[in-house]
Order: structure tokens, then sequence, then C-alpha cells
């Protein structure tokens, strides 16, 4: 009896480019502030034709995803797109401990925070507070990929995670032929980050991040025991806070934090 393939039959099938650029539509509008653009807006960030995001915008409104707002010149996310992500299941310590976690300590830490746990040579955000926080300079970072040689959330986790987990990933950014590889082939220095942050209790980014260089952050791990499976960060504007006001109020409220959540997953079964 011949054997199916089923990576051969999935071959097949073509993605569906108008599926494709509808949920491209959804994306920019769930990045912008309030989740509402119009149509010039969302075309120069897709990089369809204005005609074309009338369209989808037009559909995507007929299906309760999206609505008019104010004179009708703009869009909004309708109830629709909240409704869609019910069914959603998250790793179960990400949404059951960290979540609740987050958002009870954002009052007191009041710069925004991501959680993100590793991937590939990256911290792939999981939850974070910048859609809540009024300091925060993103709307949307879930599901964004962190560099992780360079971010406070990629040294707080090399710095505390399992030395086979921390040689693996390095083993894996060597291979790169960009600034990144160049940076985790220079096994001093990757040490030297790795002892500081030890000894300091806490990673550090003060700019290193390109993309985000006017930006401060710091990192703790969360842990089960001695090693780490993810991190957390506390991101500030630079200019806005200095060192003292960053090591003795900053540190010990995201400390907190992250403590409560390593607590927490730790009598939880993790998904």
């Amino acid at each position: 009896m011949p054997q199916i393939n089923a990576f051969s039959d999935a071959a097949q099938y073509r993605e569906v480019r108008g599926l494709s650029r509808g949920l491209a539509v959804l994306r920019v509008l769930n990045a912008l502030p309030g989740g509402i653009g119009g149509v010039v807006e969302i075309a120069r960030l897709t990089g369809l034709h204005r005609t074309t995001v009338k369209r989808l915008l037009e559909t995507l409104k007929a299906e309760g995803l999206v609505h008019h707002k104010d004179d009708g010149a703009s869009y909004a996310l309708g109830f629709e797109v909240r409704r869609l992500s019910e069914g959603y299941v998250g790793a179960d310590w990400v949404d059951r401990v960290a979540a609740p976690a987050m958002r009870s300590h954002l009052r007191a830490l009041s710069w925004p925070s991501d959680l993100a746990t590793p991937d590939g040579g990256f911290m792939i955000v999981r939850e974070s507070t910048h859609r809540v926080s009024m300091l925060s300079q993103h709307r949307a970072t879930i599901g964004i990929r962190i560099p992780m040689l360079v971010s406070s959330l990629g040294r707080a986790w090399l710095s505390w995670c399992a030395e086979e987990e921390r040689e693996a990933t390095l083993s894996l950014l060597r291979e790169r032929s960009d600034a990144i590889g160049e940076m985790a082939r220079d096994s001093a220095n990757i040490k030297r980050i790795i002892r500081e942050t030890r000894r300091r209790g806490y990673a550090v980014n003060r700019g290193e991040w390109a993309s985000e260089s006017s930006v401060t952050a710091i990192g703790l791990p969360i842990r089960i025991g001695e090693h780490a499976i993810g991190a957390i960060n506390l991101v500030m504007q630079g200019n806005a806070v200095s060192e003292r006001e960053i090591s003795t109020r900053y540190v010990p409220l995201l400390k907190a934090l992250a403590e409560e959540i390593s607590f927490g997953v730790g009598s939880t079964p993790r998904g």
C-alpha cells in the first residue's frame, strides 16, 4: 500500500493573497495608537495600494472586524477581533501566572514591561504591559523577536539559564554573518557580559540595541529552581531616569515581580 506524504499534499495548496493582505491590515491597525487608522496611513505601512486597502477594510467591516471611526475617514478595530482571540490557549504559566502579576505591578512600576522566552537565538515577547502603560512608546510588542545579546531580556536569560542551553544558543548565534554573529564569536566579551550581569544581579541595556537607542532597559530572569526559563524587563527612556533611581527604585520593584512570577511558575504545571 503506498504511503501518503502529508507534506507533498500540503505543498499543493498556495497561500490566499487576499487573506494575507487582510491580516496585514489588521496587524497594522493593532499597532497604531488606539487601534485607529486611515486608508492612506495603512497603505503606507503595509505597502499596499490605497484602493486595495480600502477594499480590504470594507470587507473586514462587513465581517465586524473593523468599523468606521468618527467622521468615517478612519477605521478602528471591532469587537469581533477580540472575540476571535477567545479560543487562543497560550502557555499555561504565561497566561495564568505572568500576565496577572504584570498587570498588578504596573501601577508601581509605571514603565512598561515585556516577558519573553528564548527561541532560535532570539527572545520572543509572550506578554507585555506596553498596551496599557501610559509611559509606553509602543502599542504592540507581543510576538516581536528581541535580539539576544544586546537586550536586557536576552542578557538576563543567558546569564541564568542552564549551561547547555546557553552554549547551544551561542553556537547558533556564532553562525550568523551580521554584527550579532561577530559579537557571539567574541567569547571573552560574552563571558564579561554574563559575569558582570550576575555580579550586578540584573541585566542592563543602555541603548546597545540600535533600533531602540534611546531606551534603557533592565532585565531579570524568570526561574524554576536555579535556571532561567525566560526573562522580564522594564523599558524606560534613557534620559528620564537616573542610574541611582534605576538601582534603588526600579530594580527592587522589578525583582519583586520576577520573584512572584518565578514562584507561581514553580507551583504551577507548565503548558
